[in-house]
């Protein structure tokens, strides 16, 4: 493999931002950085004065039915965290992406913790699973359902602790016992626990039985500060997947992305059709409790990380990639500054999920890296304006996508 040079480019390398830097790879990696680099005889020569360069994006709530993961990279998204997908799936795209730099890399939970009827285990064949998912069916068999789990190859475990408040009808749910005696076995068998809870009182249970991370922030009402501070006390973090969020009350807040510009030629016509939808619910809450609930944690010091929750097509609202885009648009609104927004898709999951040779700039570090035109540290929206997109070292090809990562009914099917 070639080396590659980048020169004079603005860095943002995850923490901070350098100016007119050179960055250069060797082998697939990171091997320096500063100014006036000598260029090896063999490098290739990126003129990058007036640009950006970016570690790649993290994704850290997706569902990845191949082929999302092309999907993802088109986009700037060089890893997914993948947050409940049938294992066949995920087995084989990770030893994929262990050789292919045209695909993101995936990180995944495998098979998470449900009831019988429980959600998402009604949800169309397809979606998340070729046929019906495991369930748990009683505090006692914890342990070994998160051994089923380890052995499925699971990087990290998730509960889905969902009443079907927010969904628009009754659903049976993990009981508190089952909850508590998950979380203690996966912990136990040396897995981080995340939690799905999109309601205030259900995220609680889930931080006071210990679980790691929410991987969605509650809307269903405003938080209190006593609530906001006993989150942040926990010292779990949150990925508030803002756009679907938003889309499950009931914003089309894809709508712009999918007639950027900049998107359209690489969307088909299906999944810009899917960014333009959202959900139509009967459900307490709305958009503005999420963005009041995920400004008050960061600011009491939560770490914030961006995760789109995209799935695939008939799942309205999001698309594999663009999203990210959107999801931090949608972090500035709740105020974090534009390279924090950015941290929350770098250096904080990369942190979080102990992906430690990505996420940053630095020497030793795997080349996952975003050239973008503009300046996205002080203009988020800049994150779109795309020049090229790197995987270990090598560009991946950036071109228009095929009809879509499965289908799905929109009439009964919903976030993960």
């Amino acid at each position: 493999m070639a080396s590659l040079l980048f020169r004079q480019a603005r860095v943002f390398d995850g923490e901070s931002v350098h100016t007119d830097y050179d960055v250069l790879v060797v082998d697939g990696k990171i091997a320096q950085l500063g100014s006036a680099i000598e260029a090896p005889a063999d490098a290739e020569i990126i003129e990058a004065h007036g640009k950006t360069l970016l570690p790649g994006l993290i994704d850290s709530h997706t569902h990845a039915k191949p082929p999302a993961l092309e999907m993802a990279l088109t986009f700037g998204v060089t890893t997914e965290l993948d947050m409940f997908s049938d294992p066949a799936w995920m087995t084989e795209q990770r030893r994929e992406a262990q050789t292919r730099n045209s695909m993101a890399d995936v990180r995944s939970a495998m098979t998470g913790a449900t009831v019988a009827g429980g959600h998402p285990s009604g949800l169309p064949s397809g979606v998340v699973f070729d046929k019906q998912c495991p369930v748990l069916e009683n505090a006692e068999d914890a342990e070994a359902f998160v051994a089923a789990r380890v052995a499925e190859g699971a990087d990290y475990f998730k509960l889905v602790i969902e009443d079907g408040t927010i969904l628009g009808h009754e659903l049976p749910r993990l009981s508190d016992e089952m909850v508590y005696a998950l979380v203690a076995a996966a912990h136990a068998q040396g897995l981080m626990a995340v939690a799905h809870a999109m309601t205030v009182e259900l995220a609680l249970l889930a931080i006071r039985a210990g679980v790691d991370g929410l991987v969605h922030v509650a809307g269903d009402r405003l938080m209190t500060d006593e609530e906001v501070a006993e989150v942040a006390q926990s010292g779990i973090f949150v990925v508030p997947t803002l756009s679907t969020m938003a889309s499950v009350y009931g914003d089309k807040h894809g709508q712009h992305l999918a007639e950027d510009d900049r998107t359209r030629p690489l969307l088909s016509d299906a999944w810009a059709e899917n960014l333009c939808q959202c959900w139509h619910l009967t459900n307490p809450g709305s958009t503005a409790n999420v963005i009041d609930a995920t400004r008050r944690l960061y600011e009491a010091g939560v770490d914030v990380l961006a995760g789109s929750d995209a799935i695939t097509v008939g799942v309205p609202g999001t698309a594999h990639g663009v999203s990210m885009h959107g999801e931090l648009e949608l972090l500035v609104d709740c105020g974090l500054s534009p390279a924090a927004a950015l941290r929350a898709a770098t250096l904080l999951p990369a942190k979080r999920f102990s992906l430690d040779d990505r996420g940053r700039i630095a020497p030793g570090l795997q080349a996952d890296l975003v050239l973008v035109d503009g300046d996205p540290t002080t203009d988020v929206r800049q994150t779109l304006s795309i020049e090229g997109v790197w995987r270990r070292g090598e560009q991946a090809p950036r071109i228009g996508q095929a009809e879509g990562v499965g289908t799905a009914s929109a009439a009964s099917a919903v976030a993960g």
